[in-house]
Order: C-alpha cells, then structure tokens, then sequence
C-alpha cells in the first residue's frame, strides 16, 4: 500500500520498535455522524483545555498536537518535529473495544450488542444460575453511582450488582469482602461464554470497597474479559514471530491473543513507568499501551480539571521518555474514542482521534491530514514489519 509521507521523508530501513501509546477517550471532534450517537456537540480535548483555561503540554505541543484542532494553551508549532493529523473511525460504534480492533486492522461492520433499558431475562436467568443468587440492578448506570446506590444492600444481602451503559458491556460490581478478586474473574468467564452468543463485546468485573458510611471506591482490580477478535496485525506479527507487548488493557481487549507478554496496570502512571522500563527489556517488535485514567477515572466522572491534569502529567513524561528512543524507533500517539467530560451523560463520544507519529531519524514533520479509518495504524505496523494486513487504507509509514 502506498505511504503518503513524501520521498525525502522515506528511509529504506524499517523501525526495529513501534511504540504504539493509546491515550483511552481523547477523541478531538465530533464525526460527521456522531449525532446519531447523541455526540454532536463532542470534542473531548478541545473542551477539556477550554475548561480549565488552557493546556500546558509544551511536547505534544511541539510535536503538533495544535496543529490539528484549534485547542485552548496549545498553539499550533511554525514547523512540527512529528507527522500529525487525526483519524476517523469506520466501525459502528465507540467504545474501547470497537477503537483497539480497528486499530490493528479488524474494522466492525456490524455493531455490538447493547442493551441501555437492561438485560433480558434469559441473560439474567443463566447469571443467576450461575452465581446462585439473583443479582441487584440490572440497569444501565454509572459505576461509581450505582456502587453509592447499591452497595450497602449488596453487602447485606450477598447479591451482585449487575449493571450496563451505552456500550456493550456487562459489568458486575462485587465488594471484595462479598466476592473477592479471583472469584469475580471467574464468574465473569462463565457470562462471558453465555454473553457470545448474544453479541456483547465485553464482560468487566468491578471489584470494589468500603462501606456505607465511608463511601464505596473501585478497586484497580477491574478486568475486562472481551469477545474474541477478528484475525489483526497482532496475529500477523506473532505468526512471523515477531514479538507484541501489551501494557494497561490491551490483554483484555484482544483477550490475550497475538501477544508474547503483557502487563496489566493500575492507572496511567503504572503504565507510563512499565513502558519506560520495556525500553531495556524489549529489543524488537510492536509495543501497545492503553493509558486508562482519561476515559475511566475523568472523562466518565465528567471531571474535566482531572483531565486535563492527566494530560499534562503525561507530556511531562513524555519530555523524559522521547530523548531515550533511537533512530530505529518510531511512537505513534493516538485515541481510541472520545469521553467528553464537559457534555451531557457519563458515555464515550463518537470523535475523531489525534494521530502523532515520531522517530529521532525524522528529519522534519509533516501533515498527515485525516486518516479514513483508525486502520491507518494497523496498515503502518503491518508496513514496517514485512506483514499482509487486509484492510483498504492507507498508512504513515517513515520507513517507506
């Protein structure tokens, strides 16, 4: 497929490491169709900078991100040291699970199952065979509310907490003195083989803690247990032996497929420390990392001010980490969908993602404009690393 990145940008040798960081939910404008999602008025990064009266991200500022939306404190660079643009999504839909796929090159033509007035009761009936007890809630909500709502009945009475949102996801929030951890991931296995035939793209567990008085609080002990995926470059890249690393979720999403190690985190900064430490540990192949905390621990409580403090942390880090890749390494910085805290509801946005892509042997930036689909990615690895990848588009490959 041929690269739109022009011939004096183009080097015969390819990267001999993608560092592929997914910053989850900072989307960067509503899609010409969000309004069918209820998201036409989104724009997760532009929003969250105006809220706070501007972003200070002086590396992604220099690296382009200004450059590809008008946002609050970023002004775009005379001359951006990184090739930038956005990306479309071609899937239905806007959750995690949809975006990752499509990243690597598994587009959904056909949405998920969801269920925002609750599940049915052949669902519900084979969950409370399963768990012997029939569960509380079984209603679309926000989990840090339902957990408020529910948890001091949820403890007295042993019955777990099951619970939807706009997504296709099935949640169950136990208490870790009701149910704990390793227990949790097994029931949620057992729904999750009864939940295949239904459509529904993931299963989590909601481990949390507290009490009545003190408050109830998540645990970082949340698991996400997905639908297989369609055949991806992780696929193609292991049957070439060539190593992929998964940090944060990315286990979860691809349900552990296509990949030799990964490692699952707390928060972003658990995540930013792991992949600084790979650095050392991994010499070749495909580096993918989820940073959680925009859309689990912000975007979703609408707290736009945490947001962006997120955001700023990490291109704090980011000034640390850049200085230590070589000239056989290449980052790409993207989104997997948006979660607008600014706008009405607690759900993932429908939005165009940032697209950055760096390497120390980048002479200059360039424009990469916008991307027909989050593929465009999936296309570049599959590029670089000598990999067939079926999907119509086009990458940003700087190694030609």
């Amino acid at each position: 497929m041929p690269t739109i990145v022009p011939e004096q940008q183009r080097y015969e040798k390819p990267f001999r490491r993608i560092i592929l960081v997914v910053l989850d939910g900072v989307g960067c404008g509503a899609l010409p169709d969000a309004a069918a999602y209820g998201d036409d008025d989104a724009n997760t990064i532009a929003h969250v900078a105006a809220a706070v009266g501007g972003l200070k991200v002086p590396v992604l500022q220099r690296l382009g991100l200004g450059n590809i939306i008008p946002i609050t404190g970023v002004a775009p660079a005379a001359h951006p040291d990184a090739m930038w643009g956005k990306m479309a999504e071609r899937s239905i839909g806007k959750d995690s699970t949809t975006g990752h796929w499509e990243m690597v090159g598994a587009v959904q033509r056909v949405p998920f199952t969801t269920y925002p007035h609750g599940f049915p009761r052949e669902i519900i009936a084979a969950f409370t065979r399963i768990s012997a007890k029939a569960p509380l809630g079984n209603i679309a909500a926000s989990g840090t509310e339902i957990i408020a709502r529910l948890g001091d009945e949820h403890l007295r009475s042993g019955r777990l907490i099951v619970y939807t949102s706009a997504d296709s996801v099935f949640q169950i929030a136990a208490h870790e003195q009701v149910m704990p951890p390793e227990r949790l991931y097994r029931l949620c296995e057992q729904m999750r083989t009864v939940l295949d035939d239904y459509g529904v793209a993931r299963v989590i567990a909601r481990p949390f803690v507290g009490d009545a008085v003190a408050g109830f609080t998540r645990t970082a002990a949340r698991r996400d247990f997905s639908m297989p995926p369609p055949p991806n470059v992780l696929d193609a890249l292991q049957q070439r032996g060539i190593a992929v690393t998964g940090v944060g979720k990315i286990g979860d999403i691809f349900c552990y497929r296509g990949l030799e190690r990964c490692f699952p985190t707390k928060n972003n900064a658990d995540g930013m420390r792991r992949l600084t430490a790979l650095l050392d540990e991994v010499a070749s192949g495909l580096i993918f990392v989820n940073l959680i905390d925009y859309d689990m621990l912000y975007g979703h409580r609408r707290d736009a001010v945490g947001f962006a403090r997120a955001l700023e942390e990490f291109d704090r880090w980011l000034g640390d980490f850049l200085p230590l890749l070589g000239d056989d390494d290449m980052i790409v910085i993207t989104a997997d969908h948006g979660c607008d805290p600014t706008t009405a509801g607690t759900e993932h946005s429908r939005e165009y993602v940032p697209l950055l892509a760096w390497s120390p042997r980048l002479a200059t930036g360039a424009a990469l404009g916008t991307r027909d689909s989050f593929a465009a990615v999936g296309v570049t690895i599959a590029e670089n690393f000598g990999v067939e990848l079926a999907v119509k588009t086009t990458g940003f490959n700087m190694a030609g």
